[in-house]
């Protein structure tokens, strides 16, 4: 049994972690937020001791540390996403190995900040990056490899997650904090697309708001037009109304059946990291790098034939 921290326990995506924590067989010790909204705590892992103020948190592990016995053996991130590095830096100088949530950090300079601390303290970071870890996506994975053909293969993405007029008053809706919307969304979609299709060869960026983002990726083995929104008006009128959230990926015009198979991911993602088959920094570097060529692009008239069908009919 592993003794597990987790940092950000009021957030969205906290409860996947502490359920993971505990189906993988281990036990959360200490949780932190500056929220106390933590109640799911409760019914998941009720003996865990809780702090609101990082100070009290990080003193805390660090009376278990002097004990072998007690001691944290890994900090679980999921923060707000400008917290992640320090966070990580944080549970890395305690001994910790580090599981974060995506995206890991918004810059490659940062990452590689991190990949000196780990070399300072001998402990590793760890990225949920979980479609990796999905079927649908690794069946792709393994078609791709065994098909023999020149030509590029036509991928389109469309993700909207619908949002209410909360997402801009929280940290989320604060480009300084969530690095905008094609980085808080998009970042594990684009590590899913070089996963299965190879390294990166061009990447522009058609459109950008606080709201939505569109582009187009051309990677060694697919040319993808991209449309990722958090905007209910781009829902597509199939959808409208019914479902807050539309999410197609179609290769060669061929939808890809990707609407199931998504809650037990970071579980998968836990077991992999514990059997030491964990995704490092290495393997975060490319979408990391892809997000901050989006962020730092000037906006580029769409080719006909590189445009997402979306961006001529969005609300901008």
């Amino acid at each position: 049994m592993k003794r597990f921290a987790l940092i950000g326990a009021a957030g969205y995506i906290a409860p996947r972690h502490m359920r993971a924590i505990k189906d993988t067989g281990n036990e959360l010790v200490s949780a932190y937020d500056i929220n106390d909204s933590v109640g799911v705590i409760d019914s998941l892992s009720p003996q865990s001791e809780f702090f609101t103020e990082f100070e009290r948190f990080y003193d805390h592990a660090w009376q278990l540390k002097r004990d072998p016995a007690n001691a944290l053996q890994y900090v679980s991130v999921c923060s707000p996403n400008y917290l992640h590095a320090s966070h990580i830096s944080a549970g890395l100088r305690l001994g910790c190995d580090v599981i974060c949530e995506k995206p890991l950090v918004p810059t490659v300079s940062i990452l590689e900040n991190l990949a000196l601390v780990e070399r300072e303290t001998g402990a590793r970071v760890y990225n949920i990056l979980q479609l990796r870890h999905h079927q649908a996506i690794l069946s792709l994975k393994e078609k791709v490899a065994r098909e023999a053909r020149q030509q590029k293969y036509d991928v389109e993405l469309t993700y909207i997650t619908s949002r209410g007029k909360w997402y801009m008053e929280s940290w989320k809706g604060d480009p300084r904090k969530s690095f905008g919307v094609a980085t808080n969304i998009g970042v594990h979609f684009y590590d899913m697309l070089h996963f299965i299709f190879g390294n990166l060869q061009r990447n522009v960026v058609h459109f950008t708001s606080e709201y939505k983002a569109a582009g187009y990726l051309e990677y060694e083995k697919a040319r993808v037009r991209w449309f990722l929104s958090i905007d209910a008006n781009d829902l597509p009128d199939v959808v409208k109304g019914k479902k807050p959230t539309y999410r197609s990926i179609t290769v060669d015009g061929e939808e890809m059946e990707f609407s199931e198979g998504f809650t037990d991911l970071h579980t998968i993602s836990y077991q992999e990291i514990l059997a030491g088959r964990g995704y490092g920094l290495e393997d975060a570097r490319h979408c990391v790098e892809t997000v901050e060529v989006i962020r730092s692009s000037v906006i580029s008239a769409a080719r006909d034939d590189e445009s997402h069908p979306f961006l001529n009919t969005l609300s901008r």
